[in-house]
């Protein structure tokens, strides 16, 4: 083969092998581009999906401290409510007419009353709870009826207590208002967390 043929095919031959290699390194580009580009796919939807989770658990804290702050400026607000309701009540039974009070005193005594024999005794302030009263309770709890009247009174605020022995019933008025309340606020926190959990599953 003369010399010009010769460097003929290997200028060929370094063509054929060029053209290859760069086929090679545009195939390898375009399969690393397609990797780089699903790759970047994959992150953007995992930080996509990141960001959005991470934005409704902020909206759920939220949230909950609304619906914290919301249900304690409840308990508040009805907490100085039932301050303000249970004085009147209090100052209302205090200034009932006479014969109202007696009825209502004698009917806390029959409901009071356990063994009969008990003794009575009355508030410090207290004059409507007399001898009297007494007797027509006994006459109410028939062959029951034996309650008897101390002559020593306590500091009751209104009301009285039963005695026998060493056992004390508590009839006084701060009591039963106060016994009252609590019966009521165990409805008022009822009310708010049957509230809460319905308005938690509306969301």
């Amino acid at each position: 083969m003369e010399a010009d043929q010769v460097i003929t095919k290997i200028l060929s031959d370094a063509r054929a092998q060029a053209e290859a290699i760069r086929k090679q390194a545009e195939e390898r580009e375009a399969a690393e581009t397609a990797k780089l580009k699903a790759d970047l796919a994959r992150f953007e939807q995992e930080t996509q999906a990141l960001v959005e989770k991470a934005a409704a658990e902020e909206r759920s804290q939220r949230l909950a401290v609304a619906r914290m702050e919301t249900a304690k400026e409840y308990v508040t607000t009805k907490a100085s409510l039932l301050d303000d309701v249970f004085r009147q009540v209090q100052q209302r039974l205090r200034e009932l007419p006479d014969g109202e009070y007696r009825e209502l005193m004698a009917r806390l005594m029959v409901a009071a009353v356990e063994t009969g024999d008990e003794k009575v005794i009355a508030g410090r302030d207290e004059a409507r709870i007399d001898a009297q009263l007494v007797a027509d309770v006994n006459a109410r709890l028939k062959d029951k009826g034996r309650l008897t009247l101390a002559a020593e009174k306590h500091n009751l605020g209104g009301g009285f207590l039963l005695q026998r022995g060493k056992v004390r019933t508590n009839v006084c008025l701060d009591v039963l208002v106060e016994q009252a309340r609590k019966d009521l606020e165990i409805e008022v926190a009822k009310d708010l967390f049957s509230t809460d959990a319905d308005t938690g599953r509306s969301r």
